[in-house]
């Protein structure tokens, strides 16, 4: 009992996921229904690409990326390689896929240049990128997935809705760069060993996680039925060229994501509570999305509010702009916490802190006119 309160305590994240998820069992009793209405696709996407990035890092499958950063001699110039690596592939790979492949890089490179003092503000800068660069396509994180499915409008359309947000964004994240290195914007990277370690050309295995993260790109893009054997092929695959990376892979924080997708669906499901958000949701979308967020993250908060909603536009703009606010607002941000304490064990607490302040300095500039941009009708 001991080990597991003190794992609980270490893992505050999974530990506050698992209250929730207890609680609302006691609201909406476990039913087949509930068990059904879980989220297993994402569930089983990210299974598999943290089988597979475990084995990028094991094999230096990013080398080409560390080799062109080592490559930038300004520690400018190199927090914007990484932060818009994240802003620019999260539109193609969901936001959450984006950070699992920049942020252990991030890490690897200042801790090369001996930079750390700037790896929190610099990846808490990632973890905005790509929440606001996955907002643009509507494949980019899994909330855009289940409201672009449900609202039936054609990818243009989307884009088009979503483009002011995703270009202010960009331009604001350059601004924040140029204010973190405002006393040296000089100042040298010194990462330009970091390269020099990692293998110029791909190995059988290097090769067989190459192939496997385009099998996982095809399934978040193609949103195919097929996903169970998918996944069932990348963990064959995996088993069959290094059973090793099992052991490696972060199983406390896909046991958080299904701790949150049973609260929500718990939730989405008592009739009393569904009455209560379809008096209140209504014409307050933005506001509501934000806010229920922060309870249970971005995602669930999407799937409950949805069938309440009259503002389309609101609902989407508010849940992409949630996860500024704080780290249970997106799941993304939940992966990012997780990448950084598993390499800087007990500093979660200083994450949280400099994650806060520069997301809400952030969250502050734009809020309002997201607000504003939400009355722009979807249809």
């Amino acid at each position: 009992m001991k080990k597991v309160l003190t794992f609980l305590k270490k893992e505050m994240m999974l530990t506050l996921a698992l209250a929730a998820a207890i609680v609302s069992l006691f609201i909406t009793p476990p039913t087949k229904e509930l068990i059904t209405a879980i989220d297993w696709r994402t569930l089983g996407i990210l299974l598999m690409m943290l089988c597979v990035l475990e084995g990028f890092k094991k094999e230096n499958v990013l080398g080409p990326v560390v080799r062109l950063a080592s490559g930038i001699h300004s520690m400018v110039g190199l927090s914007l390689f990484v932060i818009f690596g994240v802003f620019f592939t999260s539109m193609f790979v969901t936001n959450d896929v984006s950070l699992i492949i920049f942020v252990p890089l991030t890490i690897l490179l200042f801790r090369q240049g001996g930079k750390e003092k700037y790896i929190l503000p610099v990846i808490s800068m990632e973890n905005i990128a790509a929440i606001r660069g996955s907002l643009l396509m509507p494949f980019g994180s899994p909330q855009n997935l289940f409201l672009y499915g449900q609202a039936k409008v054609s990818v243009g359309r989307f884009m088009l809705h979503m483009l002011p947000l995703c270009a202010s964004s960009a331009v604001l994240l350059i601004i924040f760069v140029l204010v973190l290195y405002r006393k040296n914007p000089k100042e040298e990277a010194g990462c330009g060993s970091a390269g020099d370690s990692v293998p110029k050309k791909l190995n059988r295995q290097g090769i067989v996680y190459l192939c496997l993260f385009v099998l996982v790109l095809a399934v978040i893009v193609t949103r195919t039925s097929l996903w169970p054997y998918a996944v069932a092929i990348v963990l064959l695959g995996v088993f069959l060229n290094d059973r090793t990376i099992f052991r490696r892979v972060d199983y406390v924080l896909i046991l958080t994501f299904l701790c949150f997708f049973v609260f929500s669906s718990s939730i989405a499901a008592n009739a009393g509570i569904a009455e209560a958000l379809k008096r209140w949701v209504a014409g307050r979308e933005y506001w509501w999305a934000i806010g229920l967020s922060q309870l249970i993250s971005n995602v669930p908060a999407s799937i409950v509010l949805y069938p309440f909603s009259e503002n389309f536009a609101g609902l989407i703009y508010g849940a992409d702009t949630a996860g500024l606010v704080s780290l249970i607002g997106s799941l993304a941000s939940v992966i990012n916490y997780r990448i950084y304490v598993r390499e800087y064990p007990g500093q979660g607490l200083k994450f949280v802190k400099v994650f806060t302040l520069v997301s809400w300095a952030f969250f502050v500039i734009v809020v309002i006119p997201g607000y504003l941009l939400s009355k722009w009708n979807f249809f």
